[in-house]
């Protein structure tokens, strides 16, 4: 298998993959720009943009976008995150001409039909309100501004009805001229794919695309806070988090390994402690989620409103335990899991995909997956118990509570708790 990187005069990047077995092949157009980019008054329509996306260009109605695609057997879709906004698809070989002209269309030629907007915004005030019934969503939003409160990063991603009901067309299109140029556009494909035929497609449909200045989105800054919301729920749900290694931080895979020995299955210490031995939740992990410059250590647990109390100490407990006593097969076990993870992944045309555009938005460049190996197999125990006492000695924290939630210890008290 082999990767190649070239970049078009205007800055335009394109990182393929081939994979010889395989006689399908995934791509897709990977933009920098997500709900971090947005200015306050901007909330949501990254994801307005994205929701767009297939509802039809000057060339093609929405109708004849998923009939071409389909007619081939294959799959479009596109997503937003807090720092990217992708448009992709899957494809047989003989078929990756069609679709990478199917999104250079959705990218270059929008309608932005206002019928079709407003049909869209029904559909997305339907999911704001759909994300707001589900607490296990929704809490994550809330300990996002608990995290970074005030600043475009802890926003939500799809922003508050009342701007969504605001947008208008030129909204979009002005999103679009600030963020969609042809420096902040990465083309990635992977598998039955040949790069210099992909280059010359994105040539002839991008090469035109007049080079900009790339906006930079606001640098993020942790400050932590409590944010509590009471409602007569059968649960109560707990977020609290710890800021963390972002991509680039020496210390992200060490993030990754503590986080999963810690509470990333049923062998971790959350879960056997929390649920295994004390029956306290049903549902209880530790994730280490990443940004170009933070990252987020956060603990989520489900209970009920007589057992969150206990919930919440025990959690910040074992994290305290974490720093002085966690062992040499703990630590192994997370990296097989972490290194099993990534790997098993790449025999996925649409993971390697996804994987290419990250590295290059990342980094200007692929590491060997060898090296990204390495990295992981250098983490060791004191590495990792070196990691828990930092996020103890952390003066700051967040924490995101809803549900049946009036007997939860405040957020000082657990940070109290866990610093002694």
């Amino acid at each position: 298998m082999t990767v190649e990187f070239h970049t078009l005069s205007n800055g335009f990047r394109i990182v393929t993959e081939h994979m010889p077995p395989l006689k399908s092949a995934a791509l897709g157009i990977w933009v920098d720009a997500g709900g971090r980019h947005e200015r306050a008054e901007q909330n949501g329509i990254a994801h307005f943009l994205e929701h767009m996306a297939f509802k039809g260009t000057r060339r093609r109605t929405a109708l004849q976008i998923a009939e071409e695609i389909e007619d081939v057997g294959g799959y479009i879709n596109a997503y937003t995150s807090r720092e990217m906004t992708a448009y992709y698809a899957r494809v047989l070989q003989e078929d990756v001409p069609l679709a990478l002209d199917l999104i250079a269309d959705i990218l270059l030629n929008p309608a932005m039909d206002p019928r079709e907007i407003e049909v869209e915004r029904g559909v997305i005030l339907q999911e704001i309100g759909q994300v707001l019934d589900t607490p296990d969503d929704v809490v994550f939003d809330w300990l996002q501004e608990a995290a970074y409160p005030g600043q475009p990063i802890g926003r939500s991603i799809l922003g508050p009805a009342d701007r969504v009901r605001g947008f208008s067309r030129d909204d979009l299109f002005g999103f679009v001229s600030e963020h969609y140029g042809p420096g902040q556009l990465i083309l990635s494909a992977a598998g039955a794919v040949d790069h210099d035929r992909i280059v010359a497609e994105a040539e002839r449909l991008f090469g035109g695309m007049p080079a900009r200045p790339k906006v930079q989105a606001e640098p993020a800054r942790f400050k932590g806070g409590e944010w509590r919301r009471e409602k007569p729920l059968e649960q109560a749900h707990m977020t609290l988090a710890f800021e963390t290694a972002g991509y680039r931080d020496p210390a992200y895979y060490t993030a990754q390994i503590f986080s999963t020995a810690f509470g990333g299955g049923m062998s971790s210490r959350l879960f056997q402690e929390a649920r295994e031995r004390r029956g306290l939740c049903y549902t209880i992990f530790a994730q280490a989620g990443a940004f170009a410059d933070s990252g987020l250590m956060t603990i989520y647990a489900g209970t009920g409103a007589e057992d969150l109390g206990a919930l919440a100490e025990l959690s910040v407990d074992e994290l305290r335990r974490a720093a002085t006593d966690m062992s040499e097969a703990e630590v192994a076990r997370a990296r097989a899991q972490l290194k099993a993870g990534m790997l098993m992944g790449l025999e996925s045309p649409s993971s390697r995909c996804e994987r290419l555009a990250r590295l290059i938005s990342i980094w200007n460049r692929v590491p060997p997956v060898e090296e990204t190996v390495a990295r992981i197999e250098a983490v060791g125990r004191d590495d990792v118990r070196g990691f828990a006492e930092g996020l103890c000695r952390s003066a700051r924290a967040a924490m995101a509570l809803y549900g049946p939630v009036t007997g939860a210890p405040e957020l000082a008290r657990l940070t109290e708790r866990l610093a002694a």
